[in-house]
């Protein structure tokens, strides 16, 4: 009596990535946000704590964005290095953020960066924004008026304690 034919397993395999490769996964800013946080990783390793080429870093990550968000970008730089001054500028994901102790506080996000109809701002666990059960963590950016501006600097003051 013969044995059935056994499935070749290795065609069943290839077949299975193939058919992987079309289903959803990252998109292409996705895994260019990856590849930016990679590289920044590697430039921190390699400049250990240096707050003067992370604030370039930031700087250039804030000169390549298109207006509007580039304009914002700057107000908020300038807004958070006052308020905040313990805090280091740095690039996280590609776009500008403030870290303390290596870890980031707070960051922007231009709404370029995922095709987004608004800039975000926001914080990250390590804000001591804690108010209750529940407390905003990102805030989406139309423009900066006085009155924004003003409650920023003040988010930003406590969220470093």
């Amino acid at each position: 009596m013969r044995q059935p034919a056994k499935k070749n397993v290795r065609n069943s395999a290839r077949n299975t990535v193939a058919a992987s490769k079309s289903s959803t996964g990252f998109t292409a800013e996705e895994r260019e946000a990856m590849k930016a946080y990679l590289q920044e990783k590697k430039a921190e390793a390699r400049a250990g704590r240096n707050r003067a080429e992370g604030e370039s870093a930031a700087l250039a990550a804030i000169d390549a964005m298109k207006e509007p968000d580039r304009a914002m970008a700057r107000r908020l730089h300038a807004i958070i290095t006052a308020a905040a001054p313990a805090l280091s500028p740095k690039t996280w994901y590609g776009m500008p953020a403030y870290a303390k102790d290596d870890k980031v506080v707070c960051f922007f996000q231009s709404s370029q960066k995922f095709g987004t109809r608004y800039a975000t701002f926001g914080f990250s666990d390590k804000a001591r924004l804690d108010d209750g059960a529940i407390w905003p963590s990102a805030f989406a950016l139309k423009e900066l008026t006085a009155a924004v501006e003003a409650k920023i600097g003040a988010l930003v003051k406590k969220a470093v304690g």
